[in-house]
């Protein structure tokens, strides 16, 4: 992520994103540079038009809902949800359990 962030700045800075300015950005951000990412991201983004992407990429987001998630028996307010009697013993005997260990 940070070469990419590297890439917007220089970008949002109107810097051509080449090698060389990348670097530069990356070290001056103590940030240990790796040559062959570098290059990777630059040859990636040489045929991207980035100010189309961001565009493209915040109408996307904003246009697709999240999924819902399927609806869920709840119990309505006040109301316990009841767990199986073989659930209940079981909840109750780790509960006498734990309280052996305060004495």
């Amino acid at each position: 992520m940070k070469y990419v962030y590297a890439a917007l700045l220089l970008h949002s800075s109107s810097k051509e994103i080449n090698e060389e300015n990348m670097k530069k950005v990356l070290t001056s951000a103590g940030i240990k540079v790796e040559d062959a990412r570098v290059k990777a991201l630059t040859a990636a983004l040489s045929e991207v038009d980035i100010e189309e992407a961001i565009k493209t990429a915040a109408t996307v987001s904003v246009a697709q809902p999240a999924a819902q998630p399927a609806a869920q028996e709840t119990p309505a307010a006040g109301e316990k949800k009841k767990a199986p009697k073989g659930e209940e013993k079981k909840e109750e005997e780790a509960l006498e359990g734990l309280g052996s260990l305060f004495g």
